[in-house]
């Protein structure tokens, strides 16, 4: 069993700080322009969600993560993430990079839709004066255009796969479920859609088309789950439209973003020249001489503008979200040694897995490594001093050493 990477793909319109975002979480130098498709091929980078690390909890003075890293007591976890073109509508159709579009983020695991909170770009992406344009407006069309091409692929394999092998099969879930994998779609998606739509009473062979579109966007919900990123949320003109978006689409769905003030704040620190740690509140400045009178002015406009009245420049807080609230994820720790806390090379805690809910320690076992679960036998759970058996549930923060027949 492989080791299952989490994607997670940043969508909108074109102009609206996609690739700004991208590069604030991952730091990675991608082409930002101000004019629609400056991004074709999609960017792939690394991004980290934040947590307090257990080595905290345990009182440990340190830890050594072989990848992510641990700041001030917080681990940072590593998790994909993709930034692919800008939508405009129709591009279900194949308008603009439509089909380009929507093939790459047919295996995104969650969508944070990027929206352009000041209302300075129109549904072209198109710049216009700041306050003309409507960021719900621009929630609606870009949620339809997704939700019509998840709809019109399944209809299509539907009717080209489904249609003829459900009337004969023995598992119409499996049936279902094996002709939508691709669509990065897992069995227990397909049970929830089901479930959702109130189609568990009728049998799939007996769906009409109304109830096959119903499957399909309750399907598009629980597969790409989707948290909007109010960006440009240190504008004016954004305050009222930020509240009008929590209001329609709730708070756990909507969270206010700068991504331009993370992405200073974090080259900042690259630089050493403040003290920050993304996600916090506030940052220091190490040595205010090393500054320029404009870069201490958009310093301090980013406190007053951005961190003062949403508490944070958002990013790293719709990563959190992303992951831990959408997808579910939580944190384990493998170790060689449940005593030192250590893998064989003497490193304190130097992994943390990111699992779904209700994943067992062998599942856990197949995802270090085949020979690991093929051969396990027992682990222990570190932190509760016991050993636990296969079928064991794990929970987050759980620290455990697998024990198998079949070394890796």
């Amino acid at each position: 069993m492989p080791v299952v990477e989490k994607l997670i793909g940043i969508v909108g319109k074109t102009n609206v700080g996609k690739s700004t975002l991208f590069s604030a979480m991952t730091l990675i130098p991608v082409k930002i322009a101000d004019h629609p498709f400056t991004t074709i091929e999609p960017n792939i980078g690394v991004a980290y969600v934040k947590k307090k690390c257990i080595h905290v909890e345990l009182s440990l003075s340190t830890c050594n993560p072989r990848s992510g890293f641990c700041i001030r007591g917080f681990r940072f976890i590593p998790v994909k993430i993709m930034d692919v073109a800008g939508l405009v509508p129709g591009a279900h159709r194949g308008r603009g990079l439509g089909n380009k579009f929507m093939d790459d983020i047919r295996q995104a695991d969650v969508l944070i839709h990027v929206v352009d909170a000041a209302g300075s770009t129109d549904l072209d992406g198109n710049r216009v004066k700041p306050g003309t344009a409507d960021p719900v407006e621009e929630v609606e069309n870009i949620l339809f255009e997704i939700n019509e091409w998840f709809k019109n692929t399944i209809m299509r394999i539907w009717e080209s796969k489904i249609s003829r092998s459900i009337i004969t099969a023995q598992n119409p879930l499996d049936t279902i479920y094996q002709n939508l994998s691709g669509l990065n779609i897992k069995r227990i998606h397909v049970v929830e859609a089901i479930r959702r739509s109130q189609l568990e009473s009728k049998h799939p062979k007996n769906w009409t088309t109304s109830d096959i579109e119903a499957f399909s966007l309750a399907l598009r919900e629980v597969s790409k789950p989707i948290i909007i990123a109010a960006n440009k949320a240190d504008h004016y003109e954004a305050r009222d439209n930020v509240k009008r978006l929590v209001e329609l689409y709730g708070r756990e769905n909507v969270v206010p973003v700068s991504a331009l003030a993370e992405l200073i704040l974090r080259k900042a620190a690259q630089s050493g020249l403040i003290e920050y740690t993304p996600g916090d509140s506030s940052f220091n400045i190490i040595n205010s001489k090393a500054l320029t009178r404009e870069q201490l002015r958009v310093l301090e406009m980013i406190q007053e503008n951005v961190l003062k009245p949403y508490g944070s420049t958002g990013v790293q807080e719709i990563l959190q979200r992303a992951v831990f609230e959408k997808l579910k994820l939580i944190a384990v720790y493998p170790v060689a040694d449940e005593s030192k806390l250590s893998d064989h090379a003497g490193n304190v805690l130097p992994d943390a897995y990111l699992v779904e809910k209700g994943t067992t320690v062998r599942e856990l076992a197949y995802m270090i490594h085949t020979a690991l679960g093929e051969g396990f036998l027992y682990a222990i759970d570190a932190r509760k001093k016991r050993r636990v058996g296969e079928s064991y549930v794990l929970e987050d923060n759980d620290v455990v050493k697998i024990v198998s027949t079949l070394s890796h």
